[in-house]
């Protein structure tokens, strides 16, 4: 299971994962109706739908680490995995939108969060090796 460099990308695209639900993506003057600007850093747990879907991103990448004898739902479960990821980060980028223009920055943290889809991507390449490796061997037996 651990020899397999998938489990690796998978293991550490957990990490980053749980990482970024306490660590700040953006940090800035937040804008709100009637109140005075407040100096704010958005994390994962400043939304509630941020939380959930970085929890499940963490979660599944766990999950699919012990999936690693039956390839093809370990390979759908990276992909789903995948594209919520991707939605993720573009929410995180939808709620920097709140923030006042040019008083706000990208934390050094973010690459967090940024990491994920990419370690994700590397897993899935991982899996499909393992695949063509364990076709290519069924057609010497």
């Amino acid at each position: 299971m651990i020899q397999r460099l998938q489990s690796v990308w998978l293991l550490l695209a957990a990490a980053a994962a749980f990482c970024s639900i306490k660590l700040s993506f953006y940090s800035g003057n937040l804008i709100k109706d009637n109140q005075p600007k407040a100096f704010v850093s958005l994390t994962a747990q400043s939304n509630l739908l941020l939380l959930i879907l970085t929890a499940g991103v963490g979660i599944a990448s766990l999950i699919a680490i012990f999936l690693y004898k039956i390839r093809k739902m370990q390979l759908r479960i990276v992909l789903i995995t995948l594209l919520v990821s991707l939605l993720n980060l573009g929410l995180y980028f939808a709620e920097t939108q709140k923030y006042v223009p040019g008083e706000g920055k990208f934390d050094l943290t973010a690459v967090f969060a940024i990491f994920i889809p990419i370690l994700l991507f590397l897993a899935i390449r991982g899996i499909r090796k393992d695949e063509k490796l364990v076709k290519s061997l069924d057609r010497l037996r």
